[in-house]
Formats: C-alpha cells, structure tokens, sequence
C-alpha cells in the first residue's frame, strides 16, 4: 500500500542538482554525478530558538511545491512541536511502528500543504533498545518509502546533545540555522566544533535567519566562516541564503500555518523560496551514503544510546 505521501511527475522528479552559486572562498562543494536518491538533510542549530524547525516547515512546502514528495522527521525529543505549528495532533509515533505493530503508511502524518510528518516522539529514544530482527524490519520499512519521497527533511534539536549529534551524522546534508545574535554565532561555532573534532565532519551549509539585513546576514555568515578557518582545520561552509525579519512570520505562527501559505508575498516567504530552489541544485555526491536507508542504519545501530 502506498505511503500517504505527496505524488509528482516523472519530470517533477528528477533532481537537477547543479552546482550551488553560492559558495565559500574555499570551493566547498565540487561537481558531482547527479543521482534520484532521495537527500536526506538535517535542519539543525546550536542554539534554540533560531525558527529552525519553522523554517523546516516551510521548506517542506516550498518543495512539495515544485513537485518533490517531503517527508518532515520531527526528531526534537524534548520540544517536538513540527505538529504545533501546523495545528495538527498525530495520533502515532515510531513508538507504535517498533512495538505495536502499526504500518509505517499508518505513522506517516499527511499535512494539508502537500508534504507529510513522521513523528518520533519517544519513540527514537527507544531505537537502540531494539532486537536486531526489530531493526532490519524498520530497515525493511524505511527502503520502502525510499522509493516513494525525494526529500527527508530531519528537523533536529538544538545544541550539542547526543541526539542532536547523531541525527547530524545521519543525515547526509547539513544545514546550520543561525540568527545575527552573537550566542546564536557562538553557539553554532560549538556544533560545528564537535562535530568536525569529535566525529570527523567538515561540510555545512549556513542559513541565517531573522536577518535585519542581506548585509548582516553576511557578516554573521563571515564571522562564523572566520573562526572555523583560523581555529578548525578543512571545514567547509556554504551559504546557503538569509530569510528577514518578518513580521508575518509570527502572525503565521499564531495561525498555525506555514508563513509561505499564509503570507505568500511576504519578504520571508519569497527568500525562503529562494532557498527552497537553492537546495534542489545542491551538487551531492553520488554516493549511498544519506539515503532512506543509510540514514537509519546509522542510527540503529549507534553503539550509544540516543538521549
């Protein structure tokens, strides 16, 4: 039975991920085979209350949109709240996929705006804990809706939490929120840090958000490329875009809807429009990794448990 996902052509399918034109001095990111892997992408930051998990919203919109099937993970443990500003109360978790039995088209929650949720919950805390049988029949579920989506959007914690950083490894794409607020900048710079120390990872893309301006966005951006090229050894980073301040952002919020559909024309949406199109020309290499399945491979079998 076909997951409850949004449908696109054969056409609208095919991801033409050329190369971002906006890169980092240090030609972060070089010409790839193209592949119809679906890209699995963490929306991550270091600090909370950037609007990461609004923007993954908005994202997955803006590319259900153009035609790509998105699934959002709502992987905050601690303040799952995808559900929240979309006005909507899944009724399953992964909790109920590992131990009820309950199918993953049945966990899958479909939005009104074309995309769909998988709700995590408490039940990814209870992923390790899992028999080997249990994983590979997850394993089994997620090749299945590999085929059937282009985007897995992991909407992640804030900061340097176990699960945080677990998430982030999984994923195959990473992309840093951050707000002009100097703790934002700091904050960001330690995720980076560890993840690239303890863990090995050196690519990012940056998105500033709440920006007064495109040439604040710029210096925050700058700041943050500064410190990793004098202090970290062969980070690569990549602009991404800025999204303004806008009030029309929180107007959404207080409506429950993504500010893309509520407020179309606003100088937000348009940006996040923008960004949107940027990351269907991301250039990935043409490798398995960060697909459906290598994503949850990852983190099943993590040696550590997720906290």
């Amino acid at each position: 039975m076909r997951p409850d996902v949004p449908t696109a052509t054969s056409a609208e399918n095919k991801d033409t991920r050329r190369r971002s034109p906006r890169t980092t001095r240090r030609g972060a990111y070089a010409v790839t085979a193209q592949t119809e892997l679906p890209l699995v992408f963490s929306v991550t930051s270091g600090k909370g209350g950037v609007g990461k998990t609004n923007l993954s919203v908005n994202l997955a919109y803006c590319l259900s949109r153009m035609g790509k099937r998105t699934v959002i993970l709502d992987a905050d443990l601690g303040l799952a709240n995808v559900d929240v500003l979309l006005g909507l109360t899944p009724k399953l978790n992964l909790f109920h996929l590992f131990h009820e039995g309950v199918t993953l088209n049945r966990v899958l929650c479909q939005t009104p705006y074309g995309f769909s949720i998988l709700p995590a919950s408490s039940g990814v805390g209870e992923m390790l804990t899992l028999s080997t049988g249990q994983k590979l029949e997850l394993l089994e579920a997620m090749d299945y809706l590999e085929n059937r989506i282009d985007y897995l959007i992991v909407d992640t914690g804030a900061g340097i939490s176990d699960n945080v950083i677990y998430f982030n490894l999984a994923a195959r794409e990473r992309l840093l929120v951050l707000t002009t607020e100097p703790t934002s900048l700091t904050d960001a710079y330690a995720l980076i840090k560890v993840m690239h120390i303890n863990h090995a990872v050196n690519r990012f893309r940056v998105l500033v958000n709440m920006a007064q301006s495109a040439k604040a966005a710029m210096v925050v951006y700058e700041k943050l490329y500064q410190a990793c090229d004098r202090f970290l050894s062969g980070i690569s980073l990549d602009f991404t875009g800025f999204v303004p301040q806008d009030p029309a952002v929180r107007a959404a919020v207080i409506r429950q809807k993504p500010f893309c559909v509520d407020a179309p024309g606003a100088p937000a949406s348009r940006k996040l429009e923008d960004i949107a199109r940027t990351i269907t020309t991301w250039d990935i290499p043409a490798t398995l990794d960060g697909n459906i399945k290598f994503f949850w491979k990852k983190l099943l079998f993590q040696e550590q448990p997720l906290a």
